[in-house]
């Protein structure tokens, strides 16, 4: 967990009324798809759950959560701003 910072944060926009989050770690990641994840529980999400527990672990750059992160986004009603 040497590198946690994302090199590009990612600005999200979600929810009803709208809200806007900005993601800078991986773990900032995980608590958005634990906590604040306004969709279904697709196997993207568990994807982009298994990066950021493997940055966590260690095993992965934060960069992987931060990809699969996006992937997980463009499923469900998460504007990605940035």
């Amino acid at each position: 967990m040497s590198n946690d910072r994302f090199d590009v944060p990612v600005a999200v926009k979600f929810g009803s009324p709208v809200q806007e989050k900005v993601l800078r770690t991986a773990q900032d990641a995980s608590d958005f798809l634990l906590n604040n994840w306004p969709g279904k529980k697709s196997p993207k999400h568990r994807a982009a759950l298994q990066a950021c527990h493997d940055w966590a672990a260690g095993a992965k750059p934060a960069m992987t959560a931060r990809r699969a992160f996006l992937a997980a986004a463009r499923e469900v009603d998460v504007e990605i701003v940035s």
